[in-house]
């Protein structure tokens, strides 16, 4: 390997290391948003779900047979 090839791929690794850490955290940072999506959505899917209504008898679940 003769020294302008060896300068030339020193040269071309040099600048493609900062455009790999750009690369890097526009990655971070799209999956950082599509989990916040993801956490929004499952939070409004746990809003919606309807609180149980019990239309049980007053004395139901007083005491509880033991010896059955």
């Amino acid at each position: 390997m003769d020294l302008s090839s060896a300068v030339s791929s020193a040269a071309s690794a040099a600048s493609d290391a900062p455009s790999q850490t750009l690369r890097e955290s526009v990655s971070t940072n799209v999956l950082r948003k599509a989990l916040d999506l993801q956490q929004q959505g499952a939070v409004s899917l746990l809003q919606s779900i309807p609180q149980p209504q019990y239309n049980n008898p007053s004395n139901l679940g007083n005491s509880v047979d033991t010896k059955a």
